[in-house]
C-alpha cells in the first residue's frame, strides 16, 4: 500500500466521524491485510479518543486458523467479538475468502476499501459491494470521497 501514511489518515477520519454520528457502529475486519491492519489500529484508537461505548470492532474470519487457536487470548483482549463465518468454514479453502467477504458486505451498510488496481480479492468483493447497491467509498480512488 503506497501511501500508506495518507490511508491512515483517511480511515481516521471516517472512523472519527461515524463514532461521533452513529448510534451504533460494527466494524468488520478480516485482518488479511495492510488495509485490515489500519482499520484496526484506527478503530482502537478513536475509541479511546472518542468513545468506545457505542461500536464494536468485529474479526471475521472465514475458518478457524492455528493462528487463531494459538493467540485467542490476545485476539480476545483486542478485537470486541471474534466471528468464524458459518458458510465460508464449510466451504473450499480456496473460496473461502470471497465467501466471508461477501458475507460481511451482506451485513454493511458502508463497505470502505483501499483499491488501486483491477483484480484480486478486495477488487472482486468491491464490484460485489457495487452490484448488491451498498454505499462504498474506496479510499484508493480518485476523488476521494465519492461513492464507487
Amino acid at each position: 500500500m503506497p501511501e500508506f501514511r495518507e490511508a491512515e489518515d483517511r480511515v481516521e477520519a471516517l472512523v472519527h466521524a461515524l463514532l461521533l454520528e452513529k448510534e451504533y457502529v460494527e466494524f468488520l475486519v478480516g485482518r488479511d491485510g495492510d488495509f485490515d491492519q489500519i482499520v484496526s489500529s484506527a478503530v482502537k484508537r478513536q475509541q479511546r479518543l472518542v468513545r468506545d461505548d457505542n461500536s464494536s470492532l468485529i474479526w471475521i474470519l472465514p475458518y478457524p486458523t492455528a493462528e487463531l487457536r494459538n493467540n485467542m487470548e490476545n485476539f480476545e483482549t483486542y478485537y470486541d467479538e471474534i466471528e468464524i463465518c458459518g458458510s465460508a468454514a464449510s466451504s473450499h479453502p480456496k473460496g473461502a475468502f470471497q465467501i466471508r467477504n461477501r458475507q460481511m458486505v451482506k451485513r454493511s451498510n458502508l463497505v470502505v476499501f483501499y483499491v488501486d488496481h483491477t483484480g484480486g480479492g478486495a477488487y472482486q468483493t468491491m464490484r460485489y459491494a457495487q452490484k448488491e447497491k451498498k454505499n462504498i467509498l474506496n479510499l484508493a480512488g480518485e476523488g476521494y470521497g465519492e461513492k464507487e
